[in-house]
Formats: C-alpha cells, structure tokens, sequence
C-alpha cells in the first residue's frame, strides 16, 4: 500500500499526515467490503448532477464508465488498495481520476463523505438484510419440511428441563419455526428504516448546487431521502437496530443450539447429527461432538457484544458527525457475518436432523408426562380441578413407591384414590392419546401439527 498522504483533502494543511495517523485514522481495511455500494451511489449521483445541469451527459458517461471499470478491477483483485487514502471511498475517487481525468474530481460536487458513507452504509445493510431474510426463509422452510415429518414422533415436552406433558417432535419444531417467524418479521421492520437516503445532507447543512434528492432516491431504491441533513449524516440507529435484531436472532438460535447439543448426548440420544456436522475428538475415539451448534451457541456474545459497542459508540454524541462514527462499521460487519454463517449452518444442518423414535417415546413414558391428562379426566367427570390435583399428585407419589407409570398401574390401584375412575381412564393415559387431544390450533394434535405446517408455508409464500 502507499505511503503518501490523502492529497482530496490537503489545501487546508501545512504538513502531510503522520504515516502512523494515517494508517491509525484508515478505514479502508474493512470499509472497502462496501465498494458495490460505493459505486451504485456514485453512478446515482453522476445521473443526478447530470439532471442539475452539474454534468455534461459526456462527462457522466465517463464517470459510469470509469466506475464500471473500476469495479471489475476490484472483483477481478487488481485494485490496488491504499491506506494514504483513508477509506473505499477516497481510494474509489482517485483511481476513477486517474482513470478519466478532470472529470473525475466534479463527481464529488453537492456531495461529502459524511453522505456517502451514511448512504454506503444502508445500501450494504440493506443488500444484506434481504440475503439474510432469504437465509431465514430457507431454514423456517427446513423446519416445516421436517415438522410434517415428524408430526407423529412423540417426545416429553419440558418445564424446568424436567418432564411435562407428551408432545410432537414436529410441534416442538414448530415452536422454533415461530421464533424465526419473529425475527423476520423485526429484519423486515428494521429494513424500513434503513431504506432513508442521506445523500444530499452533505457534510452537515445540506447543498448550495441545484440537487434534485428524488431522483437520487428512486435511482438507489430507497423509500425516501432524510428530512433533516444533521441527523442524516449522524444517525446509526439502523445499525444498533440492527445489531438488536441480530442478537434476538442468535438468542432463539442458542435455545435450538442447546436443545441440539442436549439432545445429542447419550443421556438424550434424541436425534441424529450428521458426521459432515460434527467433528471427533483428537483423544477419545467415540466422541462425536455437535460442534455446529456449539459454535453458534458461543457467537452470540459476539453479537451481543456488537450492539452494547454500538450503543455505546453513539452515547453523548453531539450533532452532526463525528469521527467516532468510523467504528461503527467494524462491529456492524462483524454482526452481519455471524448472522449469515450462523444462519447458513442452520439451514444446511436441520433438514438433515434424524430423529431416533424409539428413544424419544421411551423418554416420555418416564416422569408421568401424563398426569395432567388424568387431572383433565377427573375433572370431565365431574371432579373439582384443585381436589383432581390432589388426587394424581396421590397416584404419582405411589407410582414412584412402586416404579410403576400411570398408565401400567391396574384399574383398582388407581381406584383406590378416587372412585370416580373408571376402565375409560386408560384411554388418556397413553401417549398417543394425550398428544391427540390436544386438537386445537396450536396445539400438539398430529392433524393439528400438519394444519400448523400448511399454515407455515402459506406465510412463506406470501414472502415472495
């Protein structure tokens, strides 16, 4: 890279830059991720001055030519990047000068880096927001896939980690399918407020040159331009809002990365991972540890990290920008990279998920998961529900005394603490029976299970 100093800038100062300032103060290293986004609000702003009367139509021309070439040379790894030029932007500018000449510098009127890198900015977090959605869309679409599978595998439902009431395994897929719903939804909502144009604030007060934001602004797809320029080059709300949804995001993702971990261990041995999801051990010959979500069970702190750094970034800033704005796009980038690669995992790995049935339904028989079931019987018969409380909290201290479940205890063992039951009572005392029972929308019912995956896939469908 270049030792020069950033000469865009230069007529103001007697001496050039400190070379340790100037790689210090650069950005380039990590902002040059966004020159796309740099380019598409350049050639935007070309067409616009053009309409102003700024540009000749010859003139931008050559800038969106000279850009265009730029850009291939980056993707084709031929730029050549340099610090002395502080960030993608001045590094862009300079190179399309040298490319076209005196015309490259007029691409820079009505315009400050201030705007440009706020518009930058949203471009990127909105190009990734939508790949993320996609990503989201994909794994909920893995989750229904497998939910109608295994809409019939029955397994203990949990409260305190300790056995509840018999589920699906499909409806408990169901409930993370409905977390992801949320999350969409908050990406979605945040999107729109990252779609505001800051191009036209300039550095802080606006432009004297006849611009025309409207223009720009359906040029670049965004919904509107900024009212106000002094919140428009200094607002990162998008980014910490962001970074909330992200951290929500990779919260639900680590209550499925437990459960996954949880269940794959021989004291659950619920499920199957796939070998290409795991990883052994360079010790223990028989290990074969759920590495995919244990790792994205620990990057959420990174992303947890990202917004309190964000937060805190932004705390007590006066109006308008300031140079403690260049750190906001280290964590933000940060963020947007664990979302995908967390993301990416989950919806390669889930649909491959094999369930182990058997181990599953064993699971369930133990704990008495069906005890409410024989409270809601009682009380069918007739029973106040605080005395049919009692009465199973009687049948299952005795189940324990004799290792016996509710449903293998005879008629006359459960008689003798109610006379109310009667031979139907073991058709709600198996598992099937209480799962079917619940047949209701949203509850654990196979048929109802499948009604709750159609009912997913129409929402995914109305995505597109």
């Amino acid at each position: 890279m270049s030792n020069k100093t950033n000469q865009q800038w230069g007529g103001r100062f007697s001496e050039p830059t400190d070379e340790f300032v100037a790689r210090f103060t650069a950005s380039v290293e990590f902002d040059q991720r966004m020159y796309r986004q740099d380019i598409q609000g350049s050639v935007a702003h070309a067409k616009m001055l053009t309409e102003a009367g700024v540009l000749t139509e010859q003139e931008r021309d050559a800038i969106i030519q000279g850009l265009s070439e730029i850009e291939q040379e980056i993707e084709a790894g031929q730029f050549e990047w340099s610090v002395a030029l502080e960030d993608v932007h001045m590094n862009i500018e300079a190179a399309l000068t040298q490319k076209i000449g005196i015309t490259g510098k007029k691409l820079h009127t009505g315009r400050s880096r201030n705007d440009q890198v706020a518009t930058d900015i949203r471009l990127y977090v909105r190009d990734e927001i939508d790949f993320i959605l996609g990503e989201l869309s994909r794994l909920q679409t893995g989750l229904l896939d497998l939910a109608e599978q295994e809409a019939d595998t029955i397994m203990p439902g949990f409260t305190h980690l300790q056995t509840a009431q018999p589920v699906t395994f499909g409806h408990h897929l169901l409930a993370w399918f409905e977390m992801l719903n949320r999350d969409y939804e908050r990406f979605v909502d945040t999107r729109k407020r990252v779609n505001i144009m800051p191009l036209g604030a300039a550095a802080l007060a606006g432009t004297t040159y006849p611009i025309q934001r409207q223009l720009t602004c359906e040029l670049l797809g965004f919904d509107a331009p900024a009212e106000n320029s002094l919140d428009a080059v200094s607002d990162r709300d998008f980014a910490i809002e962001f970074c909330s949804a992200a951290s929500l995001l990779l919260m639900h993702m680590t209550r499925m990365s437990e459960e996954l971990v949880l269940w794959t261990s021989a004291q659950f041995n619920f499920i199957n991972l796939p070998d290409r999801f795991c990883t052994g051990s360079s010790i223990m010959p028989q290990k074969k540890n759920p590495d995919v979500p244990e790792l994205v069970r620990g990057k959420s702190g990174r992303v947890y990290g990202h917004l309190m750094s964000l937060l805190t970034l932004m705390k007590s800033q006066p109006l308008a920008y300031n140079k403690d704005n260049q750190e906001d796009k280290e964590p933000l980038f940060d963020a947007i990279d664990t979302v995908k690669g967390c993301l990416r995992a989950f919806a390669d790995m889930v649909p491959a998920l094999e369930s182990r049935k058997a181990e599953m339904r064993e699971a369930a028989l133990r704990g008495f998961s069906t005890a409410t079931d024989l409270a809601d019987y009682l009380v069918r018969k007739g029973m106040p529900f605080r005395d049919a409380h009692e009465v199973v909290g009687k049948s299952v201290a005795y189940g324990i005394e004799t290792s016996k479940d509710l449903g293998e205890m005879t008629l006359a063992e459960l008689q003798q603490f109610s006379d109310t039951i009667a031979e139907d009572v073991f058709d709600v005392l198996t598992l099937e029976g209480s799962v079917a029972a619940r047949d209701h929308i949203g509850g654990t019912a196979p048929a109802q299970v499948r009604a709750a995956v159609q009912r997913g896939r129409a929402r995914l469908a109305e995505r597109s």
